[in-house]
């Protein structure tokens, strides 16, 4: 039996300086992503697009969101498995390609989570782990690309 989830969010341009999208250059490419009891995240395109370095962009959004996926996924699998972990952090990359009829698209992602366990934690099976994380984890799993990962096991 399968469960349906349902989200909701709100993207909001706030790019317009007052003639609209008059021509390419005339508009910033600002927005806010909410959702209802959360902070908002301030929301560009890529610079490369005329957007603000200093804000989000859909692409990095993309990647983060697999990363976080895969990390709820891993936390919770180590968890049920007796393996204590006590710090995580994942440097991912991803790479995308500009296509001019299509605008584009992501080749592939890796994920490079370097874990630390509790010693006494099995380092083995915090390592296998990850490849449960990566079958389960919802978000990889809705992409059309391959996500790589390259965990580091460290014990504490």
């Amino acid at each position: 039996m399968s469960k349906e989830h349902h989200y909701k969010v709100a993207v909001e341009w706030t790019g317009d300086r007052g003639t609209g999208t008059s021509g390419y250059r005339d508009y910033d490419r600002d927005h806010r992503i909410e959702a209802a009891g959360k902070a908002a995240i301030p929301g560009s395109s890529d610079p490369s697009f005329r957007g603000n370095p200093a804000r989000w962009n859909p692409e990095e959004l993309l990647l983060a969101s697999t990363a976080a996926c895969h990390q709820l996924w891993y936390l919770h699998l180590c968890a049920d498995a007796g393996v204590t972990v006590v710090a995580y952090r994942d440097d991912a990359v991803a790479t995308m390609e500009e296509d001019k009829d299509t605008g584009g698209r992501f080749t592939s992602a890796t994920l490079r989570p370097h874990v630390t366990i509790a010693a006494g934690s099995d380092a083995k099976l915090a390592l296998a782990l990850h490849h449960e994380a990566s079958r389960k984890c919802y978000v990889a799993n809705s992409l059309n690309f391959p996500v790589h990962h390259e965990p580091v096991i460290e014990t504490a």
